[in-house]
């Protein structure tokens, strides 16, 4: 008998515990054990019924991640769920914590199903680039229906169990924490009872009532948009319309054929990549878990704007009272009046209740002087991109703030270091670069200067956890890692279309990547004055940024969404971008002004010189150690910048198209543009010469 799965007997009732932690994962010896003490139950005289239940904190919550990618060793998870279903003593799986994947697979097997109603249920494969595999697609429709069916196992949300209950999945639902104690009760009923086996394969009044229906066809053409781009969606539809259309062993056949095209498919390799990614991001090099972490308990922000507003609203979500401060009454109360807006949008939608938008209000409070910023134990600057404004906010700070204070700058290109020695406390101040719009998007770039202290970095990286972001600690340069490569892209962009190409066409190859929005669309939502003041910062400093059609753009007052007119014009109330004519003729005087001859440019010469510079790019911030994994910029990108997911991120996506060719093309292109964004970066030289990958760094 496995240790993690023992069989024991209570009264007539035959116990398969299964005790694997953390989370009682498929792991082959979870498989193995449950196949023997399922032998066991059977041979068992005296158990009338067979009860599955697991120890801790949760139910199987899916597949062992520490076998992934590797091959799988008999018996499997089909094999396991069949055995269960043709058990001739029904089997209950009684559901604590979360049953996802082939976890509610196994359960689906079983022949009834109580949960604790606290517990959720999911099938979530398809966040991988894959499908249920183990009968998930074809058992799921016969108790839900193909609607619902086709929800849950395309989007891979989860379910509560009062709505598993409405929808079939589960037979019953019991308040309490005790899940043994209800699943004995509830097995001792189907024994008391009679209760027949019933077997989810046999059940057709669902499949009966949608046969014939559209509702495939319907959903298809859904998921045109809303998964554009994904492959593993529309093989979950192909999937799940196989149950209605084909008996249950040939609809299971078709499941694992599509489930190995799945497998496959490139965009599994990205997804799998992005989700092992984003776990090993939090684990900071040179950073001990051991670090102490201080209590923010309380949070200033400065600035109302989209930004500062945004920011605030992402303490008061997770319960934490933050005090906005601003230079006049006039612009905190429309920056708290759009943060109240917010609120109540997102509650039309549903998405949060009245009680909580006012619950959420109640911890935002305003303020013109950073004296009432003397007890809090962060301070988060939000203004703009001003190396001396900032340094001017962060020597009062230094005066208004308690010692232990954390003094944070959400400064998207300017050096920390140089921003905290405006400070007589270097060792409290750190980046944390949001991201636009602040209360929805998840990266949280976190910027360490030089004497930033290992207790604020663990801190910062606890928060961002706190705050349900998606924190990775970055080095201290210009632009950090995100915008760095971003800028490298733009000025390419921008330099083809200065060439001959249109803002449309080069958006378009981003967007046929995969990307929500290409280079000029996100200029225009992040606001065409925020780039004007960077290049205006750089020119004081001296540096030499040339001329751009976007600065007079800026200067004629077009500065994107928030003026209706950018790159692009908007309609009110519509965020689609709509190419302008007026822009045309801005970028054709322009040209001529500079002396430049149009000419032709295909959409691979975009692709290549849009991405391959993102990647040489990111070569260089690997070598100088701005970022210590190429997992690091590839969840930056993906988080902060929608770099498709299924992609797996620049580095990983680099690694797909093959280092040579990129190389190889990089030095065409140094060769015949110049420019030190074309230099090739050594790190990209030396992995090339030595047959390997950034993911083997």
């Amino acid at each position: 008998m496995s240790e993690v799965v023992t069989y024991n007997r209570e009264g007539s009732i035959g116990v398969i515990t299964v005790n694997y932690p953390p989370v009682n994962a498929l792991s082959h010896a979870v498989r193995s054990g449950l196949v023997a003490a399922l032998e066991q139950g059977q041979k068992d005289a005296d158990a009338k019924v067979l009860l599955l239940v697991c120890e801790g904190r949760t139910f199987i919550a899916g597949a062992d991640i520490r076998e992934f990618g590797k091959p799988m060793q008999d018996p499997g998870l089909p094999s396991v769920v069949d055995q269960y279903e043709n058990s001739d003593k029904p089997i209950i799986a009684a559901i604590h914590g979360t049953a996802l994947g082939g976890g509610l697979e196994t359960a689906l097997g079983c022949h009834y199903r109580v949960a604790l109603s606290s517990a959720k249920v999911g099938l979530p494969e398809v966040k991988l680039g894959l499908l249920p595999g183990a009968g998930g697609t074809q058992r799921l429709p016969r108790l839900t229906g193909a609607q619902k069916a086709l929800e849950m196992i395309t989007t891979g949300e989860f379910v509560g169990a009062k709505d598993a209950l409405a929808l079939s999945i589960v037979d019953a639902v019991e308040d309490g924490s005790d899940i043994k104690a209800a699943g004995l009760a509830y097995a001792q009923k189907v024994a008391d009872e009679g209760k027949p086996v019933r077997r989810v394969r046999d059940l057709t009044d669902k499949l009966q009532a949608d046969k014939g229906s559209d509702v495939f066809e319907q959903f298809r053409a859904g998921l045109q948009k809303k998964a554009r781009g994904l492959f593993s969606p529309f093989k979950c539809v192909d999937a799940v319309e196989a149950a209605f259309s084909l008996p249950f062993e040939d609809g299971v056949k078709r499941e694992r054929e599509l489930f190995m095209e799945c497998m496959e498919s490139p965009q599994r390799a990205g997804l799998v990549h992005s989700f092992f990614a984003e776990r090993e991001v939090s684990k900071v090099k040179g950073l001990s878990k051991d670090t102490p972490v201080r209590d923010i308990r309380t949070v200033g922000v400065i600035g109302a704007g989209t930004m500062g507003g945004g920011i605030a609203m992402n303490f008061a979500n997770a319960g934490i009272p933050v005090t906005i401060a601003e230079v006049k009454q006039e612009a905190l109360d429309k920056g708290l009046a759009v943060i109240r807006r917010n609120y109540e949008n997102t509650a039309k939608k549903g998405r949060i209740t009245q009680a909580q938008v006012e619950e959420r209000m109640s911890l935002i409070s305003g303020t013109l002087t950073y004296d009432d910023f003397s007890d809090v134990d962060l301070v988060i600057e939000a203004v703009f991109e001003s190396r001396d404004l900032k340094r001017k906010i962060f020597g009062q700070l230094d005066d208004a703030c308690k010692p232990g204070a954390i003094l944070a700058s959400n400064t998207s290109t300017l050096s920390i270091d140089d921003i905290a020695a405006a400070t007589k406390r270097p060792q409290d101040v750190i980046g944390l670069h949001f991201f636009s719009p602040a209360n929805v998007m998840k990266l949280l770039e976190i910027v360490r200067g030089e004497k930033t202290s290992d207790e604020v970095k663990a801190t910062a990286m606890a928060l961002a956890k706190k705050i349900r972001k998606v924190g990775v600690m970055v080095g201290n340069c210009y632009g950090f890692v995100g915008n760095r490569m971003l800028h490298k892209r733009g000025a390419e962009a921008m330099a083809l279309v200065n060439e001959g190409a249109s803002p449309q066409q080069v958006d378009k190859v981003l967007t046929d990547l995969g990307f929500p929005m290409g280079q000029f669309a996100m200029s225009d939502l992040a606001g065409i004055d925020i780039g004007y003041s960077i290049r205006q910062e750089r020119r004081k400093a001296g540096e030499d940024v040339p001329a751009s059609w976007m600065d007079k753009l800026a200067e004629q007052g077009r500065l994107g969404q928030k003026t209706q007119a950018g790159v692009y014009k908007y309609e009110e109330g519509n965020r689609k971008p709509i190419p302008d004519p007026e822009v045309d003729r801005v970028i054709a005087e322009f040209r001529e002004e500079q002396g430049i001859k149009s000419r032709d440019i295909t959409d691979q010469e975009i692709l290549e010189r849009c991405m391959y510079v993102m990647v040489n790019e990111g070569a260089k911030i690997l070598e100088e150690g701005i970022a210590d994994r190429s997992l690091d910029i590839d969840i930056t990108w993906i988080y902060g910048y929608g770099f498709p997911a299924y992609r797996g991120g620049p580095m990983f996506w680099a690694d797909q198209i093959g280092l040579d060719i990129i190389l190889g093309t990089v030095e065409q292109f140094y060769d015949d543009l110049g420019g030190e964004q074309w230099k090739p970066a050594a790190l990209l030289q030396k992995l090339v010469s030595e047959g390997r990958k950034f993911s083997d760094l």
